[in-house]
């Protein structure tokens, strides 16, 4: 099901033109060590955009010792944090002129939408810069109250190199959810962008250089996780990793830190968010955030609410008007305005989504509505729902990432509680009730790192996420995500014949 927009992929917009790619090191667009290179493919269409200089082991180890020289010997860290802000907000303004093309970058590479890439995802990136741009100047230590006769503080140092590893869900978004607090702490970084979409991230690396931010600060190597993610996960002068991704890959980043340097980590992985709608819920609302909790970018969002329970009461009602309101979810161009989904990022993630949706008919789930692919070409699949899902089931247990609704029944709020509860996952979770003691007692019964009453998505730049569980561990957004870019140093000195301690 899902209403499909016509037009071929010329309809609504040029295409961009592809400027950059190459690795960015030390403040230049250069070749791979190997001179190898790969495809980066437009899910539109299946056809090839452009090719991308592949990096490996040798281009990552140039990049962190650009990195390494500009945070032990340059200016970046050692600027007040007042200097690095005004630097930060000159960059969050280059990237906000560029809006349109930087999101027609993302739409060619990802299948993301146009219209709120120039809208949403573009402008705030530029506000995440601005924000982190505002906290660099106030990273203080502390005074501490010593017991005996000893005059002690605080400092708050950047953790040194940084290495970067961004999913391909949300280009833009989380390249600088990592790299704008990292910038402020005073941190130099190596950043590897998925292989399935590295060109906006070339086109951050341009601009950064064009703001003033000095070379060897952030430098971008694209490749293969299993090559250049690992060798950025395991080299010995990375002083952090941050990756955001699948919880399987997660564990292997942790590996390679654990057995080489014991460099820090932060981790933002799966999910299998649950969506609890209480029978007091407003249906026609409750139904337009279930839907969009789930296909909002085709469903690849780690906090999607992929299993949604709802109170037996008003089951039947919410049922039926989600199939309705799903029927007129248009799939298709996502340059065209009309279009509320895209195509999934790329082949192998297509095929994925449609080996779970057979796994849900074979363990003996109801197929409400969709279930199939859609469109002549590219990789577009039709907004999918399932009733009648066991807990037990795989497509209520696994996180799809794809345009794909697990819907349950509960008849209390224990039950409800329990069943949110039940997931290896503990990333997000929404409630949708009018009762207050159901939503505070819920809120803080749920193991989740973020939990939204009577909304979803709403993600803000003071307002950390992260996960619990096999979620992760570590912030993103806020302050709680700068700190994770800074370490602590006591500093400690004798005080004698002093009136006072």
């Amino acid at each position: 099901m899902g209403s499909q927009s016509n037009g071929n992929s010329n309809s609504f917009i040029k295409m961009p033109a592809i400027k950059f790619t190459k690795l960015f090191i030390n403040g230049e667009f250069v070749d791979s060590f190997s001179g190898k290179t790969f495809e980066t493919v437009d899910p539109r269409s299946g056809e090839v955009i452009a090719r991308v200089a592949e990096g490996d082991k040798e281009d990552v180890d140039l990049a962190v010792k650009a990195a390494r020289h500009a945070f032990d010997n340059g200016p970046w860290p050692r600027l007040s944090g007042f200097a690095r802000g005004r630097i930060m907000m000159k960059y969050a303004d280059l990237i906000e002129e560029r809006k349109e093309e930087l999101a027609a970058l993302d739409t060619v590479d990802a299948g993301k939408l146009f219209s709120l890439g120039k809208t949403m995802d573009i402008p705030n990136v530029a506000n995440v810069l601005r924000y982190y741009a505002g906290a660099a100047d106030k990273i203080h230590g502390q005074v501490l109250k010593m017991s005996s006769e000893l005059q002690g503080y605080t400092l708050q140092e950047p953790v040194g190199v940084v290495g970067h590893i961004i999913p391909w869900n949300f280009p833009s978004t989380l390249f600088f959810a990592k790299v704008a607090p990292a910038l402020a702490a005073g941190c130099t970084m190596v950043v590897k962008p998925a292989e399935q979409t590295p060109l906006s991230a070339l086109y951050y690396a341009y601009l950064a250089k064009q703001a003033g931010i000095p070379d060897g600060v952030i430098n971008v190597i694209n490749g293969y996780g299993p090559t250049a993610g690992a060798a950025i996960s395991s080299h010995m002068d990375i002083d952090k990793v941050s990756f955001t991704g699948s919880t399987e890959v997660g564990r292997k980043v942790m590996q390679a830190a654990a057995t080489s340097n014991l460099k820090h980590v932060s981790l933002e992985l799966g999910g299998k968010s649950p969506l609890l709608i209480f029978d007091d819920a407003d249906v026609d609302t409750a139904a337009d955030l279930a839907l969009l909790g789930i296909l909002f970018n085709k469903g690849e969002i780690c906090v999607a609410s992929s299993r949604v329970y709802v109170q037996e009461g008003i089951y039947d009602e919410f049922v039926k008007k989600l199939a309705e309101k799903a029927k007129q979810w248009v799939v298709g161009d996502p340059f065209d305005p009309n279009t509320r989904q895209g195509p999934q990022v790329d082949k192998q993630q297509f095929d994925k989504i449609l080996s779970y949706i057979e796994h849900g008919k074979r363990e003996g789930a109801t197929l409400l509505i969709g279930g199939k692919p859609t469109g002549e070409k590219g990789y577009y699949i039709q907004p999918t729902i399932f009733t009648d899902v066991k807990e037990d089931m795989l497509i209520a247990k696994d996180e799809i990432f794809g345009p794909v609704m697990s819907l349950m029944k509960f008849k209390t709020m224990d039950e409800a509680i329990k069943s949110a509860n039940n997931t290896r996952y503990g990333l997000a979770a929404g409630i949708i009730t009018k009762n207050l003691d159901v939503a505070n007692t819920v809120s803080r019964s749920i193991r989740a790192g973020i939990i939204w009453i009577n909304c979803y998505f709403a993600f803000d730049n003071d307002c950390p996420y992260g996960g619990y569980k096999m979620s992760g561990f570590g912030k993103d957004l806020g302050l709680d995500a700068l700190h994770k870019y800074l370490q602590v140093k006591s500093v400690v000195t004798p005080i004698c014949n002093s009136p006072w301690l």
